[in-house]
């Protein structure tokens, strides 16, 4: 992990250097995402099956691809009750958080003019849940539950299963607790394209959502316009804005907690006190020696971890904000006043109990965010995601007779007598 000094040029270096992680650098697997994509568009079932038999070892086919009632019956004797519980209370503090965003249709009225909008939830949703390197129940409830309270009608969720075919027990409870009304045995790329064509066993969907491999961030960019899709999510990433009266060990552990995810994960440590930086590098060297993904975490911070040191809080919270982190901390003796200087994150942790782990799994707030310095433009998963809205318009006759020569005049400026015309026929003899 490097310690740096913080200038314009670090940031430059910085940022160049994270984007590299986007999927969107990564175009040397483009053309085996665009093949194996296509290949299950026009083959449907025989594709995905083949594809999931080479990738994953395992052999499925239309009858044991879908998740049964038993299986899912089984997987609730293999979790242990305690962690059922804990899915649970995790689950009712997301949903709640969510109901607060739900939006209602709206409608005005005013001398024959109606206008409004309307609220629709999207019908059909495809989440796809990682099952490679680790297990993400979290992730179930983080992107079902929005999608329930939005009321979507039909969620499918595809996740890997392993050689036997059998799905990681907690991520079955997860998605039965939540609500999920398929669960179908694929991943990768494949299920993507299972997702968004169609197969004779999988439905097709009208938005995907959901964290996945290079090869699943790559086909849900292939496959968008055919459907929605939420993003094209990058590796974990997290920053963490301090000052002197920060605990130096909560700030290493919180560090850690992100680097661990995988290799290309970045931890980053702001701050204007050269002695916190020294103490946490110390606390970062002590944790990584006793942690269990010592390796994963190492190579991520050799690649993607620094500690940055800043003249000024002005220069921090620019840093902050060029960055634009998945996850940032604000570890400091005014966390929500400096809050009112950050424009740019995905999540935001106020005081040095608010350790990121708690927006992964508990306090209710989505943790599908924004990713690669995307919090500038993107916001985190939320209910918005499964809704659209459709404009309403209503006018009398003696309203748009009002403003109809206003319109013509529009019209005809764009050279559209088309549109011109199609007003005045209904007040002039064409």
């Amino acid at each position: 992990m490097r310690k740096l000094k913080l200038t314009s040029e670090t940031i430059d270096n910085i940022l160049e250097s994270l984007l590299k992680r986007s999927p969107h650098q990564y175009s040397q697997y483009e053309s085996t995402v665009n093949t194996i994509v296509n290949s299950v568009r026009e083959k449907g079932d025989e594709a995905l099956f083949a594809y999931t038999k080479e990738f994953d070892k395992a052999v499925i086919d239309k009858d044991s691809v879908k998740v049964t009632k038993e299986e899912i019956e089984k997987a609730y004797s293999l979790v242990p009750e305690e962690l059922v519980e804990v899915i649970r209370k995790s689950l009712v503090n997301i949903r709640d958080y969510h109901s607060k965003q739900k939006q209602n249709s709206w409608f005005t009225s005013e001398e024959g003019i109606v206008l409004g909008q309307k609220i629709t939830a999207i019908e059909n949703v495809g989440v796809y849940v990682p099952g490679g390197k680790a297990v993400y129940p979290s992730s179930v409830l983080m992107n079902v539950m929005p999608a329930k309270v939005a009321g979507v009608k039909n969620i499918y969720m595809t996740t890997p299963c392993d050689k036997e075919g059998n799905v990681n027990p907690s991520t079955l409870v997860a998605a039965n607790e939540a609500g999920v009304d398929a669960i179908y045995k694929c991943g990768g790329a494949q299920a993507i394209a299972a997702l968004a064509f169609g197969t004779e066993s999988i439905p097709k969907v009208d938005k995907i959502v959901g964290p996945g491999n290079i090869f699943v961030a790559l086909a849900k960019k292939n496959v968008f316009g055919h459907v929605a899709i939420d993003s094209i999510a990058g590796p974990s990433e997290i920053l963490v804005l301090a000052d002197e009266t920060a605990n130096p060990t909560y700030v290493a552990a919180d560090l850690l907690s992100q680097a661990e995810h995988d290799e290309l994960a970045s931890a980053i440590l702001v701050t204007c006190s050269e002695k916190l930086a020294d103490e946490v590098e110390k606390e970062i060297v002590r944790f990584t020696n006793i942690l269990s993904r010592k390796d994963i975490i190492q190579k991520s911070l050799d690649n993607f971890g620094y500690l940055l040191v800043a003249d000024s809080k002005e220069d921090a919270f620019n840093c902050v904000n060029a960055i634009a982190s998945e996850h940032l901390e604000i570890v400091t003796a005014n966390p929500f006043e400096d809050m009112t200087y950050i424009k740019n994150a995905g999540a935001i942790f106020l005081g040095q109990y608010s350790s990121e782990p708690l927006g992964d799994y508990f306090a209710g707030p989505n943790h599908v965010l924004p990713t690669n310095g995307t919090a500038k433009f993107f916001s985190p998963l939320s209910v918005d995601d499964f809704i659209k809205k459709s404009s309403i318009i209503s006018y009398s006759r003696s309203a748009l007779e009002k403003v109809y020569p206003d319109i013509v005049k529009f019209a005809n400026n764009e050279q559209l007598t088309a549109h011109a015309n199609s007003i005045k026929v209904r007040f002039e003899d064409i």
